[in-house]
Order: C-alpha cells, then structure tokens, then sequence
C-alpha cells in the first residue's frame, strides 16, 4: 500500500512528498522513489517521528499496521492533519470514547482534522453506498457483499498456517471473539452512513461461517485444501433497524468457490443490493492491469487516501468523515 500511496502523491498535480516514514529497518535511510518503484525523489526514509515533525508537512498519510494512539495525536497537535486507512478513526460517534476524547482534543489543540477512508471500509460502505441512494426517497434495506479471492493475493504459508484454510473444522461457526477486530471499522463506516441519511441504526449483530471445500483445491506451492476442509469464511455485520437488518455487509474470503454452502461466490469484488422506491443490484469487479495483482490491489485502499488529501487540509478541525467533506474529486491531471 506505501508504494501506491507514494506513487499517487508524487503523481498528483496538488501534492507534494516531502518525507517518509518507514517501520522496519531494512528500509530506513533508502529513497522513496526506490522503495516505490520508480525513479529517485531525494527524500530518505525515517524511523524518526521527530524527523516527520520538523519536516512541518500539511498532512501525513498514516498507513500502518495497527495504530500508535500517541503518534496520531501527537501529529495532530502539532498542526499536522492525517488521512488515514486505520478503521478506528472513521466515525466520532461510533468510535471508543477514549480514542475519541483524545483525538478530539488533539485536533482542537493543532486545528487539524484527520480522516479515515479506503476501499472496505470506505468506498464499499460510504460512498458507494451514498451513489446508489441518490434516486431514492425509501430505503428498505441494503446489502453489500465483498467477495475476495484470497489465492490471488495472499501466498500459500499464509493461507494455509496463517489463516487456516485447509484446517479440519467441526463447526459451521467462527468464534465470534475473533470478528470483532474486523466488524469494528465496518460498524463505524456503517453507523456513518446510517446517521447520513438519516435513519439511525438500533445496534448490531456480527457472525463468522465457515465453508468447506467440495473438492480438492490445489495452492501455488503444490500444497492442497482438501475435500472437507476449509476453504471459506463469511463474516457478517448487519447494522439493525427496528429489530431488523437494515445495512449489511458480508465479506466473504474463499479459495475456491466449490464449497458446500450457497454463497453466490462468482468472482471477486462487490455485489451491492438496495430495497426500497428505487431498487438496484450494482457488482463491481475488480479489472486487471500489468503490476503485480496484490499491489493493484493495494491501490484501491491507498488512492482514495491521497486523493481526499487536499479537501482534509482545507475541512474543518476535528474527526472528519466523507460526509463532512466535500465531493472528493481525483484530480487526474499529472504534474
């Protein structure tokens, strides 16, 4: 995702890279134009947040793995904005309240603002969602489905020791302990829209399913998901109205779609499903281009981060979600 977001930067005819900031130390003290692929740019990258702070930038995109809370306000105090693709930050009123206190009071501190988005959470459930409403005035529900072929992006150690597909299961359900991490940004994403359009939600309800495999499926490295073991998940987040599902989204991972439940696994991307005066089914899927397929992948979380960049610098202190700021336009000119 760095490259992407570097790349994006330099190549945005309102932007300039002045700094990087790296986590590991193989990559420290090397050129940011090395590391993203493409031509030198002069800027090294740091270890060092003091470097990032006398640097005085107008925004940072904070694009890592986890959070550090002191970071993030730290930046934000002193005058530095954040885009980020962390889902912690997505909506004040859905966020932990001490996380929120701390942000907000860091933000009033620095009159800054910081702003979360990316393509799921963020495209798939905000603004994707806001287009498709547009000729509505009755919504009775929608459903997003995010379909991800995980062989195509992920390598076979992680797939199979990581994740645990191929893993002997004994259950049709995952132990909801582990879901929360990934039901909190869709909860907040989802809370967001719901208070946009306004029609508050009631609450939610978060499930894990697991699938098995048909048939044998065999992975890059030789290595094979045997028949009767798994080879999908579906995690669920419904946002509830009145008792009921009013905003769902459903992310399921598969290795292959031969498996002994109904998912309607046809292909990666989105299948977005509106109820209402106006009703429409939308699937998005993802096209193919000549880098890599995770890095093409990578770009759909990093460009809408550096495109909302100029619109954050100029919104108003404080948490900010798409639906504070304006129509973010990809300013597609290059330099």
């Amino acid at each position: 995702m760095g490259k992407k977001a570097i790349r994006g930067v330099v190549d945005h005819p309102d932007l300039e890279l002045v700094g990087l900031y790296v986590y590991s130390e193989d990559k420290e003290g090397k050129d940011a134009g090395e590391l993203a692929g493409i031509s030198p740019l002069g800027i090294l990258a740091t270890r060092d947040i003091e470097d990032v702070l006398a640097l005085k930038p107008d925004c940072v995109l904070y694009m890592q793995e986890g959070f550090d809370l002191d970071d993030v306000t730290r930046l934000l105090s002193s005058g530095i904005n954040i885009v980020t693709t962390r889902s912690e930050f997505f909506y004040a009123a859905a966020m932990d309240p001490t996380i929120r206190q701390r942000v907000e009071q860091a933000c009033q501190q620095g009159g800054t603002s910081i702003h979360a988005t990316g393509s799921s959470p963020g495209f798939s459930t905000t603004t994707m969602p806001m287009t498709l409403v547009y000729p509505m005035r009755r919504l009775d529900e929608l459903t997003i489905d995010e379909y991800a072929d995980i062989p195509a992006s992920v390598g076979p150690d992680m797939i199979t020791k990581v994740m645990r597909f191929g893993a002997p299961v004994h259950q049709d359900t995952m132990d909801p302990r582990l879901l929360q991490g990934t039901a909190e940004g869709y909860r907040q994403s989802l809370t967001a829209f719901a208070d946009a359009i306004g029609l508050p939600l009631d609450g939610f309800e978060v499930r894990g399913d697991i699938a098995r495999a048909t048939e044998p499926y065999t992975l890059s490295d030789g290595s094979v998901i045997e028949k009767g073991t798994m080879a999908a998940q579906r995690i669920t987040v419904a946002g509830l109205r009145n008792g009921k599902p009013f905003l769902t989204f459903r992310a399921h991972w598969f290795c292959t779609p031969r498996l002994d439940k109904d998912w309607n696994i046809t292909g990666e991307g989105w299948l977005f499903t509106t109820k209402g005066d106006a009703p429409m089914q939308v699937r998005v899927t993802y096209g193919r281009t000549d880098e890599g397929y995770s890095e093409h992948l990578a770009g759909y979380t990093a460009t809408p981060a550096v495109n909302s960049v100029p619109d954050v610098v100029e919104a108003e202190s404080g948490i900010r979600t798409v639906f504070d700021l304006p129509p973010v336009v990809a300013r597609l000119g290059h330099r």
